[in-house]
């Protein structure tokens, strides 16, 4: 279903997006993938001598899921603009439930666009990442 400018209302929730719980093995994979080998990711003993209890996701990571949430919205073309500020960390073994909804709706460049307020939370309901995207809607 293509989701269009008058389908669409302000306050209107998109399909939740929820990850499969974060492993060590993701983690791993995560680093392979992403270049960034910062050990407090991957290595508990470097982890807990940095003062935590464990090691935990990389904040980059739940932005991947939050994009994984805008692009099952709408196709990745449609995306004029995504943000985030990090809240707090991931830690290892919860899944993250990302969410989104319309906030604003308006026309710019000749598009019409749609706000929208995009959270990362842990399923503990711990949020991660807070921020904001803009969607060019047909």
């Amino acid at each position: 279903m293509t989701i269009t400018y008058d389908s669409v209302s302000v306050g209107d929730a998109l399909p939740p997006h929820t990850s499969a719980p974060i492993s060590r093995h993701t983690l791993a994979l995560y680093c392979g993938a992403s270049g960034d080998h910062n050990p407090i990711h991957v290595d508990s003993d470097f982890a807990r001598s940095s003062g935590m209890p464990d090691v935990f996701a990389h904040g980059m990571l739940s932005m991947a899921f939050l994009a994984q949430l805008l692009t099952k919205w709408v196709p990745q073309e449609q995306i004029r603009h995504w943000g985030v500020r990090f809240t707090s960390i991931t830690p290892v073994q919860v899944k993250v439930q990302c969410t989104g909804k319309v906030i604003e709706k308006f026309e710019a460049d000749g598009e019409r666009r749609v706000r929208l307020e995009i959270t990362a939370a842990t399923d503990k309901g711990q949020q991660t990442l807070a921020g904001d995207a803009i969607v060019a809607l047909p």
